[in-house]
C-alpha cells in the first residue's frame, strides 16, 4: 500500500511512519522543507512541490493528515491564532491536492479532537453527540472539522484524539516527572476525566480506518475505558512504586499554564462506540496495561 503522511515529524507521525515501515508499506512524506530519504520506501514531498504538480501522489492509497501547530504552549492571541489557522490551511492544501489527482485516493484519515464534545464531568460522549463549542480549543476543533468537507471524490474518516500516551512526546513525559521526583499526586479536583489511548493503538486504528471501508465521518481515537485524573495518577504511582500524596491545586495550574491549563483541568468522558462496534482489539484497553508497557519501556 501507497500511504502519504502529514505531519510525520511529529509526536504521532513518527510513530505512525515507523508503524507503517515495519509493514512494507511505501510512504510519501509531506512536509514544508526538502529532505532526502535514508530508507528506500520514504519518499519526501514538500507542500511548494505539490502545489505545481502531484504526479508523486499518483497512487496512493490513503493520506494521513496530522499536521497543524502544536497546541502544547501558551495559549497568546498569536498562538490561538497559528493554531488555528495552522489546520485550516493544511486541510486546504490536502483538498486542492486531492481534487488535482488523477486517481483519488481511496481515503482521507485528518486529525481531529474530542474537544468537539465541550467538557464535562458527568456527561460521557460518543461520535453522534453534538458538538458543543465552550471554548478555545472545542471551536479549533469545530472549524477544522468543517474544513475537512472540502475533500471531495474520496472517503474521509475525522480521527477525533483523546490523550495520546507514549513515552517521546505528547503529554505522558511531563505527567510522569512529578511522580519521578516524589511529588505526584490528584491534579485540581481529580474527578477530571481522561479519554486516552495508547500510542501503538492509535497507530493500529489509523490502519483500521484506512483498511475499513464502511468508516465514514468522525471515529473517536480512545480507548474504552476512560479514567479520571485521580484514577490515572494512583495507577502510574503503583506502576512506577512511587507515592500518589501531593495533589496539585487548580490555580496553581492556571498560574503556570494559563488557558492551556483547561487540558489537565477539565475532563471528557469519550467513548470509542463505532471502533467497539466495528471490532477494532485494542491491544491496551485498560490503562493498567498502557502505563505497564510504557513504564516498561523507559527501563
Amino acid at each position: 500500500m501507497k500511504i502519504a503522511i502529514t505531519g510525520g515529524s511529529g509526536f504521532v507521525g513518527r510513530h505512525l511512519t515507523q508503524y507503517f515501515l515495519e509493514r512494507k508499506h511505501s510512504l510519501i512524506i509531506i512536509s514544508r522543507k526538502r529532505q532526502a530519504s535514508k530508507h528506500p520506501l520514504i519518499r519526501y514531498a514538500t507542500w511548494s512541490e505539490l502545489e505545481k504538480d502531484v504526479k508523486v501522489m499518483e497512487g496512493t492509497n490513503a493520506i494521513v493528515n496530522l499536521a497543524g501547530e502544536s497546541i502544547n504552549q501558551r495559549w497568546t492571541k498569536a498562538a490561538k491564532e497559528r493554531i488555528l489557522q495552522s489546520r485550516l490551511e493544511t486541510v486546504g492544501q490536502v483538498a486542492d491536492i486531492v481534487n488535482r489527482m488523477q486517481n483519488k485516493p481511496s481515503v482521507v484519515v485528518n486529525a481531529s479532537g474530542i474537544s468537539i464534545y465541550g467538557t464535562s464531568e458527568k456527561a460521557s460522549f460518543v461520535e453522534h453527540s453534538e458538538p458543543n463549542v465552550m471554548d478555545f480549543l472545542s471551536g479549533v476543533v469545530e472549524q477544522w472539522e468543517r474544513a475537512m468537507d472540502q475533500i471531495q471524490q474520496t472517503r474521509i474518516v475525522k480521527l477525533r484524539l483523546g490523550i495520546v500516551l507514549g513515552n517521546d512526546g505528547g503529554a505522558f513525559p511531563k505527567m510522569m516527572t512529578p511522580y519521578k521526583l516524589g511529588i505526584g499526586g490528584r491534579i485540581g479536583s481529580g474527578k477530571q476525566v481522561m479519554s486516552w489511548i495508547h500510542i501503538e493503538d492509535l497507530c493500529r486504528l489509523i490502519e483500521f480506518c484506512i483498511e475499513n471501508e464502511d468508516i465514514i465521518e468522525q471515529i473517536n481515537a480512545t480507548a474504552p475505558h476512560p479514567v479520571s485524573n485521580d484514577e490515572f495518577g494512583r495507577a502510574l504511582a503503583q506502576t512506577m512504586n512511587k507515592s500518589h500524596r501531593i495533589p496539585v491545586p487548580a490555580f496553581m495550574m492556571k498560574l503556570i499554564f494559563g488557558e492551556l491549563s483547561t487540558l489537565i483541568l477539565d475532563g471528557q468522558r469519550v467513548l470509542p462506540l463505532l471502533a467497539v462496534d466495528y471490532e477494532f482489539q485494542y491491544k491496551y484497553p485498560v490503562i493498567e496495561l498502557a502505563l505497564k508497557d510504557l513504564v516498561k519501556k523507559q527501563t
